[in-house]
C-alpha cells in the first residue's frame, strides 16, 4: 500500500497543486440525513478584537520577534537557500499558492486561518527535510507556495486574520481541505485512510459548493488504460499481470468508495488515487467504474480528498455573504477560532 501518512497527516488539505491532495488553482450521495449546522450572516470579531488565546502553546523551537509575532526559517525550493522570515510573511506565499488569488475575500480569509494552523501543526509535530529549517516550499513536504502571486487580496486576507487558527478544545487539528466535495464531505477515515481513531473535528456535510466551480470538477469522466490501471493496482497490493475486472467496493458515509475490487483483490481507493494519479482520478466519490476492453472509464463527482474545508464551498458561503469564522467552522465540529498573537 502506498503510504498516505503526509497526506492523511500533516498534509492537511493541500488542495491546490500537489499530486496526491490535489493541487490546481485552475480547477479549483449518501450522509444526506447528516445534521447540517445553520449558519448566520453575523460578522465574527476581527483579529484585532479578538483576545489573545493562551491555550494552545506555540511550538518551542520558534523564534519570537520583540512584537511577540514568530519567524521561521523556510528553506526557498527555487532559490536553493534559507530565509529568516515572519510566519505571517511566509503565509502571503502559501496563500497565494494554495487559492487564487482573485477569490472573494472571506473565502480567502477561511483558507489563511487553516494555512496558518497546518504550518504550527507541522513546526510542532515535523523535522523539515532540509537542514536548519522549520518548514520549506516543497509541495512534496508543506503547502503550496506562490510568492509572485501575492497581491493586495492576499495580504488583507492574512492581516485581518493576523494570529487567528483553529482550536479544537485547546489543540491544533489537522485543518484538512481540499478545491470540491462532489456535494458532500468525508470524514478521516474514509476520505484520507487515516489510520488512527477518527478525531473528534471531522464530520460528513453538504460540501455548499459555488455554481461558478469549473463543470469538470463538480463532476467528470476520464478513461485510463488497462495497462495503466495495473501499474497503479500492483503499488497498492492488487494481482495480475493483466487487468481482468475492476469495480467499486465499499462505500464510506459520505458515499466515497473506501475500497476498489481489481481482479478480485480489494485494494483502497485512496491510495489507488495516487497511484494512478491524483490529478486524473479527482476523487474517490465514483458513481461508475467500467472495463471495456483495453480501457477503463470511471465517472465521479468533486475534487480532493474530501475532508474537512471545501474551497469551492469555501467561494460559495462567502458568495452568501458569510464571513471567514462561519466558513470554517462549518466544515468542522466543535472547534473554534482563536488567536495566537
Amino acid at each position: 500500500m502506498l503510504c498516505l501518512a503526509m497526506v492523511a497527516g500533516l498534509c492537511a488539505g493541500c488542495a491546490t497543486n500537489q499530486p496526491g491532495t490535489l493541487k490546481d488553482k485552475n480547477t479549483l450521495p449518501s450522509g444526506a440525513d447528516t445534521p447540517q449546522p445553520t449558519l448566520s450572516g453575523e460578522d465574527g470579531p476581527s483579529s484585532s478584537d479578538m483576545p489573545i488565546d493562551k491555550s494552545i502553546q506555540l511550538p518551542a523551537k520558534l523564534k519570537m520577534s520583540a512584537d511577540g509575532q514568530p519567524s521561521l526559517t523556510v528553506y526557498v525550493e527555487k532559490e536553493k537557500r534559507s530565509e529568516s522570515m515572519p510566519l505571517e510573511k511566509y503565509l502571503e506565499g502559501v496563500l497565494a499558492g494554495e487559492m487564487k488569488n482573485d477569490w472573494p475575500l472571506e473565502a480567502l480569509k477561511a483558507q489563511a486561518i487553516l494555512a496558518r494552523t497546518f504550518v504550527l501543526k507541522f513546526v510542532e509535530e515535523k523535522k523539515s527535510k532540509y537542514p536548519d529549517a522549520d518548514i520549506s516550499t516543497d509541495i512534496e513536504e508543506a503547502q503550496a507556495y506562490d510568492a509572485s502571486g501575492v497581491n493586495d487580496r492576499i495580504r488583507q486576507a492574512v492581516n485581518e486574520t493576523k494570529g487567528q487558527v483553529l482550536s479544537a478544545q485547546g489543540t491544533l487539528p489537522f485543518g484538512w481541505f481540499h478545491a470540491h466535495s462532489g456535494g458532500m464531505t468525508a470524514k478521516a477515515k474514509e476520505g484520507l485512510e487515516y489510520e488512527k481513531a477518527e478525531p473528534p473535528y471531522t464530520k460528513i456535510v453538504e460540501g455548499k459548493e459555488s455554481s461558478k466551480a469549473p463543470k469538470d470538477v463538480a463532476a467528470w469522466t476520464v478513461t485510463f488504460s488497462a495497462a495503466e490501471v495495473m501499474r497503479a493496482a500492483a503499488k497498492v497490493g492488487a494481482k495480475g499481470d493483466a487487468l481482468e475486472s475492476i469495480q467499486i467496493g465499499q462505500k464510506g458515509e459520505s458515499g466515497r468508495a473506501t475500497t476498489l475490487i481489481i481482479n478480485g483483490n480489494s485494494v483502497p481507493a485512496a491510495s489507488f488515487r495516487i497511484a494512478l494519479g491524483s490529478t486524473k482520478m479527482k476523487s474517490t466519490l465514483l458513481e461508475e467504474v467500467k472495463l471495456n476492453g483495453s480501457q477503463v472509464t470511471m465517472k465521479g463527482k468533486g475534487y480532493g480528498h474530501g475532508v474537512g474545508m471545501s474551497q469551492w464551498g469555501a467561494y460559495g458561503l462567502a458568495e452568501q455573504g458569510e464571513k471567514a469564522e462561519k466558513i470554517v467552522t462549518y466544515f468542522f465540529q466543535g472547534v473554534s477560532v482563536v488567536r495566537l498573537w
